[in-house]
């Protein structure tokens, strides 16, 4: 699928580009051309200790922004296929500095899809959240926002061969500023901060996400968004799988957060896709129909008025399943 292609990462010395990076590499010995683009040189350096190019003659460290479309022009000169994965994801920070989160966001997005247009890329899939169904903070919404630019995109291609989709799922076990990290690295306090005990997430591992881009990357008709079936967890399951001792002292939730989480709204349903795997929800304006997606993919139309919230998941982890899938999956770090 990627062998003599070219492809460039946007946010690429994150968590998820590094986990796609290394996947790429390993399964795709004869890719042209894999670019790492971001705006951190430090990060960069220490991706290339990890990833030298004296040994993987593909990679590229390319410094830019999202927010400069004429570095993403020069950025994507012979570049196929695109994973935009660069985003500023904290919801205080996006609370307290909104119009950052927005220029990064929202008018990054659409500097990378005006850029594709001109740079004749074939693919392109965006990396979004379960934030973005139903917003209530503003990060949910600049990616709600960044969704529709990219659905859309697809209807203004005109001529050119290239299809947009949107990649939607949960919590990233052991991704940076997540909570498992900020409980592993509390532990040993003896006091874990619980904001609600009824609090749930959904739960997806790294590898999970890097999966389903590349599936997204060969299947996506354009302009669909993907929703993986991952499980759910309940925070206090999370705390007690980390630190079976410690006190869960309840703070309160903070501006910004939900109780549960939502990535297919019963607003969606009528739109939405079973396929297995994953749902799609499909665009209003497309090229093609709900019928013919599904004979595409095998799936099939979810019933009117279905949902896909964290608190409603059949599917939950307990204390035991997290334990293992965090020993697994937060690297370097194992639970006493």
């Amino acid at each position: 699928m990627l062998n003599n292609k070219s492809v460039l990462v946007t946010g690429g010395t994150g968590s998820f580009g590094k986990a796609f990076v290394r996947t790429v590499l390993q399964r795709y010995p004869d890719i042209k051309r894999l670019v790492i683009y971001s705006r951190d040189e430090l990060k960069q350096f220490e991706m290339a200790q990890v990833f030298p190019r004296s040994e993987y003659p593909a990679l590229r460290y390319f410094l830019g922004d999202v927010r400069d479309e004429a570095r993403l022009k020069r950025a994507l000169e012979g570049i196929d296929v695109v994973v935009h994965a660069a985003a500023l994801k904290q919801v205080p920070a996006a609370e307290y500095n909104p119009f950052e989160c927005i220029k990064t966001n929202v008018l990054g997005a659409q500097n990378l899809i005006e850029a594709c247009f001109d740079a004749n890329v074939e693919r392109v899939v965006a990396l979004s959240t379960d934030k973005a169904a139903a917003p209530i903070n503003l990060y949910g919404a600049t990616k709600l926002c960044s969704d529709k630019l990219f659905v859309a995109a697809n209807n203004v291609k005109g001529a050119r061969d290239i299809r947009f989709s949107v990649v939607r799922y949960g919590n990233v076990m052991g991704s940076r500023g997540s909570v498992i990290p900020f409980f592993m690295a509390k532990k040993d306090e003896g006091v874990l901060p619980i904001t609600d005990p009824r609090m749930t997430r959904f739960n997806i591992s790294l590898q999970e996400g890097v999966e389903m881009v590349l599936w997204s990357v060969e299947n996506a008709l354009g302009g669909e968004v993907l929703v993986p079936k991952i499980p759910s967890y309940r925070i206090g399951d999370v705390a007690t799988a980390i630190a079976p001792e410690a006190e869960q002292k309840v703070i309160g939730i903070r501006p910004g957060e939900k109780i549960h989480e939502e990535m297919i709204t019963a607003s969606d349903s009528f739109n939405t896709v079973d396929m297995g795997d994953y749902y799609a929800i499909l665009p209003v304006s497309a090229e093609y129909t709900i019928e013919d997606y599904c004979r595409e993919h095998g799936g099939k139309p979810v019933e009117p008025g279905f949902a896909y919230s964290s608190g409603s998941n059949p599917d939950f982890l307990t204390v035991e399943q997290l334990r293992t899938l965090i020993e697994e999956h937060v690297v370097g770090q194992t639970i006493d």
